[in-house]
């Protein structure tokens, strides 16, 4: 700023001169030649008061983008001195990388004692894992979080480097150690009920691409062992991939067993149709029976009584009263209606 402000006070000296040079040869028309310079330096102070305040504002905007940096790379740097010290800590390194695992958990939308249980004691004591998956077919998968950092860390902050080199190897080292631990242990046990592979989650995304590309051997040796290494990304697929698949391997059941309830249902109705078609049946003869009962034997009937009436009033017999008793008793009206159907 003070630059740009030097070189416009050189322009005005050089205008003065100007003018002076021209009073001491102008003649006549000094006084049209003053007007204008004035006009000119009077224009070129304008515009270096403009520039003067356009350079201080830029100055000032400056001066707090310069503040707001520094207080970002102080936040920065704590941030960072916290890191270091999680990794620094093999309970917090734990800690941290169950808490980013529950985090992906909770976003596939897996739910805690029922789609997983968290550091359950395996059968016997066999063995503690951090997280065991729930499958179908009651399998288990199993999981650890805990992950070596301490020689990365020492890595990250070599000042050298043969000293780089040695916590890298170090590292590395650990890592296939880790992986040895887990494969030995009774994550992997397909006889008691868990699937032929286990996960080794790598709760850094640097670093697990810190693996791939320092050593490639270290996941080859992985898988060799049936143990995946999941950084958070694959470790959301995988999970997610399982989840689905286990939905889809129970919506699968539920429908065999629709299809098979659906067979027996079936079944029971057919069932019920022939015992209804048979009830019609009997149904249907009831009514030819109860149509014969009401027509010829009631006809029949009806001609004995006509019969008998015209008998009682050739021989003028009285009608006997209710106290005398029918002449016939109620049974024999039974009787006379339970007739077979080929009787006359």
């Amino acid at each position: 700023m003070e630059a740009l402000v030097g070189i416009l006070g050189a322009a005005v000296l050089v205008l003065a001169g100007a003018v002076v040079y021209l009073v001491t040869r102008g003649g006549g028309q000094l006084d049209a030649k003053k007007q204008l310079i004035d006009a000119q330096l009077a224009e070129i102070g304008s515009k270096l008061e403009r520039v003067t305040s356009a350079v201080q504002g830029v100055d000032t905007r400056l001066t707090t983008q310069l503040r707001t940096f520094g207080e970002q790379t102080a936040a920065l740097t704590t941030s960072t001195e916290s890191l270091r010290s999680v990794l620094a800590n093999s309970r917090a390194r734990g800690q941290w990388g169950e808490r980013m695992a529950e985090d992906i958990l909770r976003a596939i939308g897996l739910v805690e004692g029922v789609n997983y249980r968290k550091q359950p004691t395996l059968a016997d004591g066999r063995g503690r894992p951090d997280f065991v998956f729930f499958l179908p077919g009651d399998l288990s998968l199993n999981m650890d979080v805990k992950f070596p950092f301490d020689n990365y860390r020492r890595y990250i902050e070599a000042e050298s480097n043969a000293a780089r080199e040695t916590y890298e190897k170090a590292f590395l080292r650990d890592v296939r150690g880790r992986i040895k631990e887990i494969a030995t242990r009774e994550y992997i046990d397909p006889e008691g009920g868990t699937v032929d592979y286990a996960l080794l989650f790598v709760p850094n995304e640097s670093v697990y691409a810190f693996i791939c590309e320092r050593d490639s051997t270290v996941l080859d040796y992985s898988l060799s062992v049936r143990v995946v290494c999941c950084s958070p990304h694959m470790l959301f697929a995988m999970l997610a991939l399982v989840d689905q698949a286990a939905r889809t391997l129970g919506i699968r059941k539920a429908s065999e067993e629709i299809v098979s309830l659906m067979g027996r249902f079936n079944a029971e109705w057919r069932r019920f149709g022939d015992s209804l078609e048979a009830l019609g049946k009997r149904l249907a003869s009831s009514e030819r029976a109860y149509g014969e009962l009401i027509g010829p034997r009631k006809r029949r009937l009806e001609r004995s009584l006509d019969a008998i009436d015209a008998l009682r009033d050739q021989r003028g017999l009285p009608i006997a009263s209710d106290e005398q008793g029918s002449l016939l008793p109620d049974d024999a009206l039974f009787a006379l209606a339970s007739v077979e159907d080929g009787e006359d």
